[in-house]
């Protein structure tokens, strides 16, 4: 199985479009030591020809230009894709925005829990994707679903879903509801293992994480891949930059470093690789030659960038 990361940035992509903060102005600049990014997604097949997107970013039609096996095929039909399934892991603009870029009346499968399915049905412009040719199919959480395309073919990739800490999306966060996360609800933020029909071996895909409990990290004993969130380096790093006011806890992120960060809570897990992927344009793993990138690789991560390719 092929796991592609076709965007590996956080919401706004890297270096995002107002952005000057040191590192988007080394990025626009062509600086060797940052590397742009697209917003956050991954491509998964268990065959080489059929594909399911995690999650559409904004930029899904930048990122098919730039990853040939999201492309129609040169035998194919005049209008056709490779691409079956997009599956929501929650319901931020950065993750949902970019079914819109995949209308034009081509079939395909969007899985997502009932919490997100509400709001692309509260949305009438997600209607510019017909129901009738693409269909919407719930995720229940806790259970192991086999992906099938519009017709009911199995593509040969199995998930399984549960809830993680995060937050509401930010376009739905009830004011009134601040001391109790916002009017966040489980199935708002998932996290999902991903394995083959033909191999139970399993890659976690976590993009979004507010916090790591026993449970989850029991959970990932059997991971031979994760891919985890990596928004922000610290708690305060948008503040400390001077382009923010929110901390990674107010935006629903763990922060990676210090005690409790998602490095030290899950450095004595037996995961044969750990990819740091969801990252925020303040981040500085972004920067290649930074002391907080040595600390990430040192502690055994890895920094995704796009069109980063892992097989299981």
């Amino acid at each position: 199985m092929r796991l592609k990361i076709i965007g590996s940035a956080a919401g706004g992509g890297f270096p995002q479009w107002n952005c000057n903060y040191r590192l988007s102005r080394g990025a626009w600049e062509g600086a060797t030591n940052v590397r742009p990014r697209t917003q956050s997604s991954l491509g998964v097949s268990a065959n080489g020809s059929d594909w399911v997107l995690f999650n559409a970013s904004p930029d899904i039609r930048q990122q098919i230009a730039a990853t040939p096996e999201l492309q129609p095929r040169a035998e194919g039909r005049l209008r056709s894709t490779p691409i079956r399934a997009v599956i929501l892991t929650n319901a931020d603009v950065d993750h949902i925005a970019g079914l819109l870029s995949l209308r034009e009346r081509e079939p395909f499968v969007v899985y997502a829990t009932r919490r997100v399915l509400k709001v692309l049905e509260a949305n009438s412009i997600f209607n510019v994707l017909d129901p009738s040719i693409v269909q919407r199919r719930e995720l229940a959480l806790g259970q192991r679903t086999d992906i099938l395309d519009v017709e009911n073919h199995p593509v040969g990739i199995t998930i399984e879903t549960f809830p993680v800490s995060g937050k509401v999306a930010l376009f739905l966060e009830d004011q009134t509801k601040a001391a109790d996360g916002f009017g966040t609800q489980e199935g708002d933020t998932i996290g999902l293992r991903i394995s083959s029909a033909e191999d139970d071996r399993a890659a976690y895909y976590i993009p979004g994480c507010a916090g790591i409990d026993d449970a989850l990290k029991q959970r990932l004993g059997d991971a031979s891949y994760l891919l985890f969130d990596g928004t922000v380096f610290t708690d305060d790093e948008m503040i400390t930059a001077g382009v923010g006011t929110k901390t990674g806890t107010r935006m629903g992120h763990l922060h990676i470093a210090g005690d409790g960060g998602s490095m030290a809570a899950l450095a004595d897990i037996g995961i044969k690789r750990k990819i740091y992927v969801h990252i925020n344009n303040t981040n500085p793993i972004l920067d290649e030659t930074s002391r907080e990138r040595a600390a990430v690789e040192e502690a055994g991560w890895e920094v995704a960038f796009d069109g980063m390719e892992v097989r299981l």
